[in-house]
């Protein structure tokens, strides 16, 4: 049987993109929590991915567990921290944050986690995380204690991803901040797709399709939509996306 990362790869093959919805497991979301995946299952999203930069009750476990009864996608972990890590998903994106230079985001939490995941035989997916400036200053940047990239800095950023490439990496991660007021620029993804050899995710600030259009023609092909889903009436719009990233539109 395919692994959850052949899966991302055959899903962006046959489908022409592959998007990815995001839901924080935290007590903030807790009373939209059924209707946000609710919205995920009739939106067409390909796979779903539970993490947050900080959970702030005991009852992360839980939501997992709902979150799980609930969904129809695979479900994929994007951990804020070691102590997020649980086998009640189908697969983790090992995320090593690539800029910032905080060892404890760079190796330290893998240290940490290593054997947990060893011993719940976790398949991980090594993806190499950039943090590139969305106009606001995002959750991650402010618990990960690291500054994003200049956006309009292209060999920079280039170097970074091409360095989580050369170091093993299978994905390399875009995140411009949840919410951002800008989202990673189409120009970038053409620059990167000239140098990289591995699929490019990019997440943050995407809000509607014509933005979805103009970084599909770039050549992105891996989408992930937060905020967007955390807006109430906003389906229609999530579904227009989604036929954009899926090429039929």
């Amino acid at each position: 049987m395919d692994n959850i990362y052949n899966k991302i790869i055959n899903t962006q093959k046959k489908r022409g993109g592959a998007s990815f919805a995001l839901v924080d497991p935290d007590l903030k979301n807790d009373i939209n929590l059924i209707d946000q995946l609710k919205v995920i299952n009739d939106s067409d999203f390909d796979f779903l991915l539970i993490g947050g930069s900080l959970i702030i009750d005991n009852n992360y476990s839980k939501r997992i567990d709902l979150i799980k009864s609930i969904s129809k996608i695979p479900l994929i972990l994007f951990p804020g921290s070691a102590y997020q890590i649980t086998n009640k998903v189908d697969a983790m994106l090992y995320i090593s944050l690539l800029s910032g230079n905080n060892p404890q985001y760079l190796i330290g939490e893998h240290i940490q986690s290593a054997g947990i995941i060893h011993n719940m035989n976790l398949e991980t997916i090594p993806t190499g995380y950039i943090l590139v400036d969305g106009g606001s200053y995002s959750s991650v940047a402010a618990i990960s204690k690291t500054l994003p990239l200049p956006n309009n800095k292209f060999d920079i950023i280039a170097a970074h991803a091409l360095a989580g490439q050369y170091l093993g990496m299978k994905l390399i991660y875009l995140e411009a901040g949840s919410g951002s007021a800008v989202s990673i620029d189409p120009k970038l993804i053409s620059f990167l797709k000239t140098k990289l050899n591995i699929p490019i995710i990019i997440g943050g600030g995407i809000k509607d399709k014509t933005q979805v259009s103009k970084l599909v023609e770039s050549g992105a092909k891996l989408f992930v939509i937060g905020t967007a889903i955390e807006t109430k009436d906003n389906q229609k719009k999530l579904i227009e996306i989604n036929q954009v990233i899926h090429g039929k539109s």
